[in-house]
C-alpha cells in the first residue's frame, strides 16, 4: 500500500480560493496574488502572520520612493494587502460567497 500524501495549501492558494469565492475578476486575482508574493519576498519570505502595520508601511514606502510606482499601482498593492489581512486571514470561517445587501422596496405614491 502506498503512503497517503497530504496536500498542504499555501497561503497564496488559499487567497486564490477566497478571491474566487468572492467573485472577483481573474485579473484582480492575478494582481493581488502577485502583490502579496512581492510583499512576502520583500520581507525575506516571512509569513504575513508574523508581520504587521510597520512591515506594510515599509513595503508601500519602498514602492513609492525607490520604485517610484504610479499612485494607481500603489493603491493596487495596498488593496491586495488589505484583502490579505482582512479577508484571507479568516479563510475557514468565511468560505461563503458574498451576497448583495437587499434594500426594501419603497411604496409608490
Amino acid at each position: 500500500m502506498g503512503a497517503r500524501m497530504e496536500y498542504k495549501t499555501t497561503l497564496l492558494d488559499q487567497m486564490r480560493q477566497v478571491l474566487r469565492l468572492t467573485h472577483l475578476s481573474i485579473r484582480t486575482e492575478e494582481a493581488y496574488v502577485s502583490w502579496v508574493r512581492r510583499f512576502i519576498l520583500f520581507h525575506d519570505k516571512r509569513h504575513p502572520k508574523e508581520m504587521g502595520a510597520s512591515e506594510i508601511r515599509a513595503f508601500l514606502s519602498h514602492l513609492a520612493l525607490q520604485e517610484q510606482v504610479a499612485a494607481s499601482t500603489h493603491n493596487s498593492a495596498l488593496n491586495a494587502l488589505l484583502f490579505l489581512y482582512r479577508r484571507s486571514q479568516h479563510l475557514v470561517a468565511r468560505a461563503r460567497a458574498a451576497r448583495r445587501a437587499r434594500r426594501p422596496v419603497a411604496a409608490a405614491r
